[in-house]
């Protein structure tokens, strides 16, 4: 028994692009391998904007109504008769890609080169504004009682930073530079300091998304408008670069800065995905100085590492939410993400109650 569910629920459905509409949909049913989560907390990602603005992401083309929002977490309502690893009532963050489990990506554990993954508000999968979800139980990972939802939602941002840090070995200790302060760089700042970086120097134009990244863990900050990242960089590691460099904005100048800002031997890490397909980079630099590039393709393995650096007491997540809607504002959240780059740095939607 899974106890007294409502036959039906509220939707905030993507019928083209720049257009939000609320729909009643049925609850889903749940498989045998399935749990169905009352969705409690969404944040608006830089993906569901594009999403709502283009209609498109590359070769990902909305062509039918979708639902956006993939970060997020919730509460077990019901769950199918195989599922032994969460119980009804648990608190869970969701990771929203579900892979075949079959193929040689996933049989290295590297899940996230999957080739058929269905990844939430990826078309043509829906996502997470909605009140009930239903997904493969796998992907459903227990939180504590005193880590909120919020938190739990971008512990998907975070995984980001912290699957980079894992790519480029980030060792104790280490110096990185980090370009773009947008949502996955506040939380790639985070990663790096719980990955024990002693120093984290950070860059981008918005004083504010700087002032953030401080509290995020960044020992130093460059505002691109009025000094030289390359030279600073270079001065505050005495004269040698950082070991490791991260752009996580896909600026094709910033990847270029993110380079040279590295010490012979360093590691550069692409976060960011730009919009072109060719960036020019200085391939003698790269081979003189062995500097090691490492491309990011959102996570694998990382959700339990990053509830556990969240629910200790080394991150304040919840500083980075400043603007919060309910469900049936969804549109309002997406815009208000368009219009105020550089005053919000997440926007959250709740698809049941404001929290």
């Amino acid at each position: 028994m899974n106890g007294q569910l409502p036959a039906k629920m509220k939707a905030a459905v993507m019928t083209k692009p720049g257009t939000i509409v609320i729909e009643e949909r049925p609850v889903p049913s749940v498989d045998a391998n399935e749990v169905l989560v009352k969705v409690m907390a969404v944040g608006v990602c830089g993906s569901d904007v594009h999403y709502f603005e283009n209609g498109r992401i590359g070769r990902y083309v909305v062509e039918k109504p979708l639902v956006l929002g993939h970060e997020c977490a919730g509460i077990i309502v019901a769950a199918g008769a195989s599922v032994t690893n969460v119980s009804l009532g648990d608190r869970v963050a969701i990771e929203p890609g579900v892979t075949c489990g079959h193929c040689q990506a996933c049989k290295e554990g590297r899940y996230n080169l999957c080739p058929d993954v269905q990844f939430l508000a990826t078309p043509p999968v829906d996502g997470a504004f909605v009140q009930y979800m239903k997904i493969r139980a796998d992907m459903v990972f227990a939180i504590p009682e005193h880590l909120s939802f919020e938190a739990a939602a971008l512990n998907e941002p975070f995984s980001v930073g912290i699957h980079a840090a894992k790519r480029c070995n980030l060792q104790p200790g280490a110096t990185v530079a980090i370009m773009g302060m947008g949502p996955v760089g506040l939380m790639a700042v985070a990663a790096a300091k719980s990955f024990g970086a002693s120093r984290i120097i950070v860059t981008d134009l918005e004083q504010v998304r700087l002032e953030a990244a401080k509290r995020m863990g960044a020992t130093d900050v460059i505002n691109v408008k009025e000094i030289d990242a390359v030279q600073r960089i270079k001065e505050l590691t005495d004269g040698l670069g950082a070991d490791a460099a991260w752009e996580t904005a896909g600026n094709p100048r910033a990847l270029q800065t993110a380079l040279y800002s590295l010490r012979r031997g360093g590691k550069l890490v692409i976060v960011g995905l730009p919009a072109q397909d060719e960036i020019a980079l200085n391939v003698p630099f790269i081979a003189d100085n062995e500097i090691d590039i490492y491309g990011v393709f959102r996570y694998a393995n990382t959700y339990p590492t990053g509830i556990k650096f969240l629910a200790g007491d080394g991150i304040d997540a919840l500083a980075l939410i400043t603007d919060r809607y309910p469900l049936e504002q969804t549109q309002e959240a997406l815009e208000r993400a368009i219009h105020n780059k550089s005053g919000s740095l997440k926007v959250m939607v709740y698809p049941n109650e404001i929290l």
